[in-house]
């Protein structure tokens, strides 16, 4: 029975979301995995203080546009030094798992596994390596030899790898959703769960599981304006408490921490008001229109100018007066357009899985295995 080994990040929520994916699609084949978590590997100070620095870059403005652009995008001497210092930290426990595991395939969802992996191929040169990164222009970072196929969920980030290696090999495939989204409740049945009239304007305000962005100031300011709001805090245990403290005294805003019921909360509403990432994909499968929060740097800057792209979605700014403005803006268009927009094709698990199959039979280092087609 093949074996994969899917090595993920901790840094918000995304990584292991596509992790996921793709190990519930290589069970369904004959598959066997393990997954893992490249910022757990660096060790409790290490993966702190990993993610201290991050929220620090995120806090201060312009600073993570800064690395991001001037240093990780065109690989500059302070990205590949940082990255060499957390590479160096990782290799022994993936070499780890590269021998006690023997893995026919690895998926790193996050650079510095994929670093990590390539610079190990040596002690399993039949091993394939693929990297998964669903970000629409991906840094240098994610892209390096050693790498037998990189799949991406846009052209445009097809057009980045060969940015930096003309000669790769690229799969573009649909963004793979949340088990729950397959198979999402119907708008009546989810908003008689949770209590939301069925005549009720209602939107969903969540950004990532760091609950990023100006949450509960544009949740209160939403409900005090008559909507519905189902504010999701996500990890964030602070903003949870204000929420529910706001909530107290505001019928209309509903406080949710971290949730695996997604799907129902989207399925219930008529906006989703998101920061930049995979829960935009989620969306557009159930049809419902987005509006984006400006609030992630960076990637987040280049993958909300690919939704806008898209269609079906707006943009607003990181301060709540302006993101209450904007939603109920989006809301009115909505009502004039006679309800909230469901004309997306049906969700398919089908074509992420025949896709994912086929980039799998792509890789000629895994013609030895039996992949079932």
């Amino acid at each position: 029975m093949p074996h994969a080994l899917l090595l993920s990040g901790s840094l918000g929520q995304g990584h292991d979301v596509m992790a996921q994916a793709c190990a519930d699609t290589l069970h369904g084949q004959g598959w066997t995995t393990e997954t893992a978590d490249a910022m757990g590997m660096l060790g409790p100070l290490g993966s702190a203080a990993g993610e201290a620095v991050f929220r620090r870059m995120l806090a201060c403005p312009g600073l993570y546009d800064a690395f991001h652009f001037a240093a990780l995008r065109p690989g500059a001497r302070i990205a590949l030094l940082a990255e060499a210092a957390a590479r160096t930290q990782l290799e022994p426990k993936v070499r780890e798992l590269l021998e006690l595991g023997a893995p026919d395939l690895v998926i790193s969802l996050f650079p510095t596994a994929a670093a990590a992996v390539n610079r190990l191929r040596g002690l399993r040169p039949g091993t394939a390596h693929l990297v998964f990164c669903t970000d629409v222009t991906p840094h240098q970072l994610w892209v390096q030899d050693g790498t037998d196929l990189f799949l991406v969920t846009s052209e445009v980030a097809a057009c980045t790898v060969r940015r930096y290696r003309p000669d790769a090999r690229i799969a573009v495939v649909p963004a793979p959703l949340r088990a729950g989204f397959y198979d999402p409740p119907a708008r009546a049945e989810a908003r008689d769960e949770l209590g939301i009239p069925e005549d009720a304007r209602c939107v969903l305000l969540m950004s990532g599981a760091w609950g990023l962005g100006p949450i509960a100031g544009a949740a209160v300011g939403l409900a005090s304006a008559g909507p519905h709001v189902l504010a999701v805090a996500g990890r964030n245990r602070r903003l949870e408490t204000r929420l529910r403290e706001a909530a107290r005294r505001l019928p209309q805003l509903h406080a949710i921490g971290y949730t695996e019921r997604v799907p129902t909360l989207m399925a219930a509403a008529d906006l989703v008001v998101t920061s930049s990432g995979d829960t935009c994909s989620e969306a557009r499968a159930l049809g419902r229109r987005l509006l984006l929060l400006d609030v992630v740097q960076g990637h987040g800057r280049d993958n909300l100018q690919h939704e806008l792209e898209l269609g079906r979605a707006e943009v607003t700014s990181g301060r709540p007066h302006e993101v209450v403005r904007n939603a109920l803006a989006a809301l009115d268009a909505l009502a004039d357009a006679d309800g909230p927009e469901q004309s997306a094709p049906p969700p398919s698990r089908a074509r992420w899985e025949a896709a994912f199959s086929a980039a799998l039979a792509r890789v000629p280092a895994l013609d030895r295995v039996r992949v079932p087609r």
